[in-house]
């Protein structure tokens, strides 16, 4: 009777059955990306001939565990709702947590009050990893999840130089993508609308933009910068500015869809058609992107894949937790490819 009297079988049987180590078959049972698909089909067929049962509440108390993940997004309501990105970003986060049996928290934090009650929540343990997207260079929330001992992992990153783990599109090379397509398009006056400067993704594109115009071998020129804040209405206000500025601006490279949706109104207002006298590029290649008039060409970033790669990674580091293993000096980092997508509006 395989050695065991009355009773539920134990892990350490399913391990002997299987040949591998109890922690290899907690990892599997805790839904760890770090197991062979060979070690995971033994561990099933071990668990099915013994007929063992999980107990969820044990692993729960055993390793604080409560099959819960916050993810934090420090927006409004309103643009979280109108921002294409956070839907699909979520998307991706939520069919990856479905699949381990997780249950996802979604958290809006836009005020220094709320962050605080935030972390006296973290602080309670009542969930076990924590996701942070859209993150400004001066956020210290993700040092003070990693504080309070919880895996964490950033959709984005503060800075090039970044100490915790997070999962990034390639910024920089979008925009030299889209200027590199502009100037092929025989565009020479290719005016830019960067996101906020406090956050990298905004510094990154404008990076890219920079570096697209030298080796196109125009010349920077400044006047050609404006700075947006990601929404459409930031979008126009930087549209208008650039028109004041540079009446004879050929192209506009902005570093969103919402964005280039709020330029391309600016510029209609203005009489300017697109793309015959102002050429529009995007970045997301989002819903918006395919319903403008004439639809936007716009740099694909994996958005929903970066939503499950980052999943992936922080049930990782929850599974490594629970097996009390101590998680590599190097946080994980991943940076995804990025793709132009070139419709009517270049």
């Amino acid at each position: 009777m395989n050695g065991r009297r009355n009773g539920r079988p134990t892990l350490e049987e399913v391990a002997a059955l299987a040949g591998v180590g109890r922690g290899t078959v907690s990892r599997v049972i805790n839904g760890s990306p770090r197991v062979s698909e060979q070690t995971r089909d033994a561990v099933a067929r071990a668990v099915a001939e013994l007929g063992y049962v999980p107990n969820q509440a044990a692993r729960a108390l055993a390793g604080s565990r409560t099959d819960a993940v916050a993810l934090v997004i420090p927006e409004t309501e309103a643009r979280l709702f109108a921002e294409p990105y956070f839907l699909d970003l979520m998307r991706g986060v939520s069919a990856e947590l479905a699949d381990a049996d997780k249950q996802l928290l979604l958290t809006l934090v836009r005020t220094e009050q709320e962050r605080q009650r935030f972390e006296q929540y973290l602080a309670a343990q009542r969930v076990d990893g924590v996701l942070l997207a859209s993150v400004h260079g001066d956020d210290p929330l993700p040092d003070r999840v990693r504080e309070l001992g919880l895996p964490v992992v950033m959709n984005g990153r503060r800075a090039e130089a970044e100490p915790v783990a997070y999962v990034d599109s390639d910024n920089i090379g979008a925009g030299r993508a889209a200027v590199a397509h502009l100037v092929g398009r025989g565009r020479a006056r290719i005016a830019t609308i960067s996101g906020p400067l406090d956050m990298y993704v905004a510094r990154a594109r404008l990076g890219g933009y920079r570096a697209g115009l030298a080796e196109a071998g125009l010349a920077p020129d400044e006047s050609l910068v404006a700075t947006g804040d990601f929404t459409e209405e930031g979008g126009r206000l930087a549209m208008r500015d650039l028109l004041e500025r540079n009446p004879d601006l050929d192209a506009v490279f902005a570093a969103s869809d919402v964005m280039a949706a709020g330029a391309r109104s600016v510029l209609r207002e203005a009489g300017r058609r697109v793309p015959e006298d102002v050429a529009l590029v995007g970045v997301d290649d989002s819903a918006v992107a395919r319903l403008m008039d004439p639809p936007l060409t716009s740099v694909r970033q994996p958005i929903e894949e970066m939503g499950r790669t980052m999943t992936r990674l922080l049930l990782q580091k929850i599974a490594e937790k629970a097996d009390g293993e101590r998680t590599a000096e190097e946080e994980p980092r991943r940076v995804l490819p990025t793709e132009l997508i070139v419709r009517d509006s270049s």
